[in-house]
Formats: structure tokens, sequence, C-alpha cells
């Protein structure tokens, strides 16, 4: 019991330093948790711990990160992907092995220790990508979700490379120590290859049957004992249970999760899973991270430095040039490309995978397993670096026109507009035509180029910016107009004028309902939801194709929106900014009490306006033609 708690002391102790110290830095926590492994690595060397071992144990922090990225998937997201994946998957594998196997081949090895080298090397590292894309908000940027589909193709491709590997024995006995890694139960073990496919579509089935049908009555059960940690056992069994099945069955647990989480995607439950297994991956995670470095053999790699320094480089500058030309001809642009090259430049943990499988196979001897070992782990170390390559040189080159001037502004007026997309340009062009003039000022040097074709004058500039501001009148203005097309900035812009200069009006567009809660947290009173009339409107031409009157439907909208805007304004006061709104007590019990309370009244009030009892199951009448073909008639 005291070597678990040394042990686990040991860890925390060393994150708690790194981490913070990295992040401060600028180096990210990635980088910082690869530090803390190497500053330990001599002290767990002394106390005799297996960090491989820990190392297999800590890799579940990757296959709950993907069970979280699937959460954020849609199926018709991922169908969507289906070009990328294969095209850019496919393509990254086959040529880096390919390439590999080259290099191996000038250098004078076998082809089969070639191939299963290039595999190794092929395939990057889950963990440290999406950990770092996530972390920095890049995830959802083309070049994130490009390099998120070649990791999901590489998961999926390395279950046939472990298949492979066992062919590539070099002495020429294919079973040669291929059941090296073969241990523990299995259910295909024995089985012909079409029982194996069969078996494996099955366990494949029953998670996308669980995940549909058996999720909701097995949270409503877990509901009943009313204990929060409840909640947090059942999503763990969940995702450790799909894990387990698709061990048993010679699949990558990382891949069932994922399927999984894409199955749950549109699952009322899916925050709750989120919110219990994100604690638990972000541990894991860093544990995975702390093992890295503590696993370096600075012994051999003191002996052999130049040796591995030359391997790891060709390593990153290869992989870097394969996926560069893959992202131009797959049509990833400017800043997109390099993060994508960048961010997949390096070998990953499924390496240290195939490493002993390939060594068991006789396809890769000791020696040279030893130092590409060494080079997995380095290229991983070295990733963090690379992204703040990206970060500080060559994402400021591409920022929305970095290498041109804010515009002097020349003419103050008494109307500020900050951001002239499609929002602030239908208000701009609306303040116009009744005879007001607004200073508009954006943040986009090409969408200001593009309205310049068409005469129309925008400031180029940085609206948070409080010099800016001055310069654009914001001392002497009444109205102030944000319709900035980011949150964060909206806020920040928001927060700094109504503290500032408290007798502007501000005018703020929402992005969402939990956006008009921070909004007014922040003191702004005049709040947009940007697709809130546009829905109030829709659901007025649902009654309508639903046969109800124009005039009713009118009516049942104003209704609607009446009651919601109440209700918008009694909850407002309940929300906290610094707490997310599934996690506030308060909150979601004051939600649940108006939607119980006004729901019934809305009902009733909906009923009278159509003229129709609420008993009446069968609703409104259906029209005699679904639609119109007046363009007017549907505004």
């Amino acid at each position: 019991m005291a070597g678990f708690l040394l042990l686990s002391f040991i860890f925390l102790l060393a994150g708690v330093i790194a981490v913070p110290l990295a992040s401060r830095f600028g180096l990210g926590s990635v980088l910082g948790y690869l530090l803390a492994g190497m500053a330990i690595s001599p002290l767990l060397r002394l106390l005799h711990v297996d960090v491989v071992s820990l190392q297999h144990f800590a890799e579940f922090g990757v296959v709950m990160m993907l069970f979280l990225v699937g959460l954020e998937l849609e199926p018709k997201k991922l169908w969507a992907m289906r070009g990328r994946l294969l095209g850019l998957g496919g393509g990254q594998v086959v040529l880096t092995t390919a390439a590999f196997a080259g290099v191996a081949l000038i250098a004078g090895n076998a082809w089969q220790t070639g191939v299963a080298m290039g595999m190794i090397l092929a395939v990057s590292s889950t963990a440290i990508i999406l950990q770092t894309l996530t972390e920095k908000g890049l995830m959802k940027t083309d070049g994130g979700s490009s390099g998120f589909s070649v990791l999901l193709f590489q998961d999926i491709a390395v279950i046939p490379m472990l298949a492979i590997m066992p062919l590539l024995a070099v002495s020429g006995a294919v079973g040669a120590g291929a059941d090296a890694e073969s241990h523990g139960i299995s259910l295909v073990d024995g089985l012909t290859t079409w029982q194996t496919v069969l078996v494996t579509l099955a366990a494949v089935a029953s998670i996308a049957l669980a995940g549909n049908y058996l999720t909701r009555p097995v949270f409503r059960f877990i509901a009943m004992a009313g204990l929060r940690e409840l909640f947090t056992a059942t999503a763990l069994l969940f995702v450790v249970g799909i894990a387990l099945l698709m061990t048993l069955v010679g699949l990558s647990p990382a891949l069932g999760t994922f399927i999984a989480g894409v199955v749950l995607a549109n699952s009322e439950y899916r925050h709750e899973l989120e919110s219990d297994v994100d604690p638990f991956k972000g541990l894991l995670l860093g544990l995975f991270f702390m093992t890295v470095g503590a696993g370096i053999n600075f012994a051999l790699l003191a002996g052999s430095a130049v040796t591995v320094i030359a391997w790891t480089a060709l390593l990153v500058g290869l992989k870097f040039a394969i996926l560069y030309v893959l992202g131009a001809m797959f049509r990833i642009r400017g800043q997109d490309r390099w993060l994508f090259a960048l961010s997949l430049a390096q070998a990953g943990e499924f390496g240290f995978v195939l490493l002993s499988y390939a060594v068991g196979a006789r396809a890769i001897g000791k020696e040279m397993a030893d130092l590409l070992l060494l080079v997995v782990a380095m290229s991983m170390l070295v990733t963090p670096f690379l992204f703040i390559l990206y970060d500080r040189v060559i994402a400021p080159r591409y920022a929305r026109g970095a290498e041109r001037a804010f515009d002097s502004i020349e003419d103050e007026g008494d109307i500020i507009i900050a951001g002239r997309g499609r929002v602030g340009g239908v208000v701009d062009r609306m303040l116009q035509v009744a005879g007001y003039r607004a200073t508009v000022i954006d943040y986009s040097s090409r969408q200001i180029d593009l309205l310049g074709k068409f005469g129309i004058r925008t400031y180029y500039g940085d609206a948070t910016r409080p010099d800016l501001l001055v310069s654009a009148g914001i001392e002497h203005a009444r109205l102030l107009v944000v319709a900035i097309d980011d949150q964060a900035q909206t806020n920040k812009l928001v927060s700094y004028v109504l503290k500032t200069y408290p007798g502007v009006h501000v005018i703020a567009r929402a992005f969402d309902r939990t956006h008009v809660f921070e909004l007014w947290a922040l003191g702004c009173r005049d709040i947009i939801r940007e697709t809130y009339d546009s829905s109030l409107r829709i659901g007025r031409s649902a009654y309508e194709a639903l046969g109800v009157s124009r005039a009713r439907a009118t009516e049942m909208s104003a209704a609607f929106e009446d009651m919601d805007r109440k209700s918008l304004r009694e909850v407002a006061d309940y929300y906290d900014i610094d707490v997310p709104p599934f996690e506030n007590e308060a909150f979601i019990a004051r939600v649940r009490e108006l939607r119980d309370a006004w729901d019934p009244l809305l009902r009733q009030q909906m009923a009278e306006i159509t003229g129709q009892d609420d008993d009446d199951e069968a609703g409104f009448s259906r029209p005699a033609r679904a639609g119109s073909n007046s363009l007017y008639d549907q505004g």
C-alpha cells in the first residue's frame, strides 16, 4: 500500500509542478507532462518501477479521449468525412510506410524490416495531437479536422498492421514469436477467418445497439438512486465495457469507444457522459505522457545521440513533406495546411505496441527496436515544439491580414458597428437607408477588400482594442452594435465598453441562449440572439404548413415569443458565468420550475388561439398543399 501511495504521490507532484510552469511559459500541458516524466525517471528506476506496464494502463486515457471525440461527432458528420478519412488517412499511411521502407532498404536492411519500420513510424500520436488541438481550440479548423481524419484512419489501420507483422519475419519462420503478445482471454482464438469477421461485426453492432437502446433506461434506473457518483461509475462502466469487448475480439479499444461516442452524439445524456469521463481522461493522459518521458533510455541516447537525432529529424521531415503534399492535393489551404502537416509529423503511442509485435515476429532485431523506441519517444517529445512553431511563426503570418496595418479612422460618428459580416452588414444597410451614418470596423482584410469593390467603406482593425475605439469616437458615441463572429471577443468588447463608457448603449449579438446569459451577467441589457427571429419565422411557417391560417400562426408565434422572453429574463439572474449551466443546480432547478409552470399555460393559450381543445391529439389539420410559390409568403 505504501509503495502505491508513494508512486501516486511522485506522479501527482511532478505533474502539479511541471504543467503549470510549462503553461506559464507557453509550452503547453503535453510538454509539461513529458518533462515531468523525464525529471522523475531516475527516481522511478531507483524504485524499480515498471514504466512500460504503467504506460499500458495509462493508454486507457487515449480510449477515453476518443470516446469524448466521438460524442462531438454526429453520424452524418462522420459520413461527410469519408473522403478525407480514406484519401488523406490512407494516402498518408501508404506513402509514409513506402518512404521508410525505401530508406531502410537503402540502409541495407531486409525489405520485411523496412515495411515493418514504415508501419511503425507511419502512425502518429493520437494522444498528443488531440489533446493539443483541443487545448488550443483548433479541432474545428480545417487543419485540425483533417488531422483528426488521418488519426482515425491510423487507429483503424493498426488492426491490419498487427495482422501483417508476423508475415514479415526475416528468418522466414512466420509463426516465430507471433504469440509473444497473445495472452489473456479472446473470443476469436481458434476461429476461422469468416467466423472471426462475424464475431467482430457482431461486437460492433452490439455497441451501436447498446448506445441507441440501453443507455436511456440504464441512466433512468441509476437516476432513481439520486447519487452523482453512480452516474460517474456508470459512465466508466460503459467505456470500460466497450474497450474490453473490443479487446476480446482483437480490435482497437479506442476505435470501439469512438464508435460508441458517435452513436451517443445525439443522446440527451451526452453532456452527462462527457462531464463524468473527462476528469479521468485528463488524469490518465497526463500519466501516459509522463510515462513516455520517463521511458526514454538516456544511457542509449547518450551513446548514440547523433544517430537518434538524425533518425528523428528524418522522421519529422519526411512525414511533414508527405503530409504537406497531401494537404495541397486535398486543398487544405494556408495556415491549416501547416497545422495539418506539423501536428502529424511524429510517431505515436501505437508505435510502441507495433514495435513489440515486430520484435516478437522477428521482423525487427532487438538492437534496431531499442533505437526505434528512442526515435518514437523523441519525435513525440518534439511535437509540442512544432505546435509552438505553428503558434508563434506560422499562424501570425496568416492571422487575418497580419501583414496589414490597422486603418486610421478619419471621421468620428455617434454610431459604431463592430463587425460587418452577415449580421453587421444588414444592420449597417438598415441604418444607412434611414439616414444614419455608422463607423464600421472589421478584422477581416479579405472581407474589407471585397466590400471595397462595391464601394462600401469599412475600416480595418480590432474593435476590442481601446485605442482603436477611441479613434472611432467611442467617448462620444450614442450606440455600439457588437456583431463580431467570435463569442469570446464579443464578451471582451461588451465588458470593456460597459465598464469604461457606461453612457454608450450597447446592442450585442448573442450566439445562443447560454451566450445571452453570459452577456446579461456582464451587464448588457440589449441582446439579440442571431438565430432567434429566423427560428420563430420557421416555427410560424411550420404552423401554416400544418393548416393554421397566417393570422393565427402569427398570433401563436407572438405568444411563444412573449413567454420565451419572460422565461429568459426570469432565469438570467440564476446564471453564474463561472459555472457551466449543467453543473449549476440553482439554474437547472429554476429552468425546470418555470417549464413545469408555464408550458401548460402556453399550451392552453395556443389551443385558445386555434380554437381547438388541448386534448385533441390530432393537432392541426393537414394543409391541401405543403408550401407556397411566393417568396414573400415565406417571410
